[in-house]
């Protein structure tokens, strides 16, 4: 007779989170510190010396799993941009922002792009 089935409790029955997007485990990828929904692959990282709004930021080309608010006009240390701010797609904490225009011919490079404040981060699979 087969032993008898013990009952989970409540929280442990949920469903298991989904993302929009999952990266490939064979790449080192940032995940969000909060609910680990993956947000880019380190081939994507552009520069590690930005600033954000709470301390250090990485620039990157694309990420994933990420909404985007409304644009607005800012005055960053590098000049006037719009930018528009992105948060996570799971958990909807606040990310960092996504450069929309640059109003300086010296900073064009950034639009299109996106930072991604440290504290808001972490690096998994492959980095030892």
């Amino acid at each position: 007779m087969p032993p008898p089935r013990r009952r989970l409790p409540p929280a442990a029955r949920l469903p298991p989170r989904t993302f929009h997007s999952y990266l490939p485990r064979s790449h080192r990828t940032y995940s969000c510190v909060h609910c680990r929904a993956h947000l880019a692959r380190h081939e994507e990282l552009i520069s590690k010396s930005f600033q954000g709004s709470h301390g250090r930021a990485y620039l990157f080309n694309s990420v994933v799993n990420v909404g985007c608010g409304p644009a607005e006009q800012r005055l960053l240390l590098t000049g006037l941009h719009s930018v528009a701010d992105i948060f996570c797609q799971s958990c909807k904490t606040t990310l960092g922002w996504k450069y929309e225009q640059a109003f300086e011919s010296s900073q064009k490079y950034k639009e299109g792009k996106f930072i991604i404040e440290m504290s808001h981060m972490v690096k998994e699979n492959g980095w030892d």
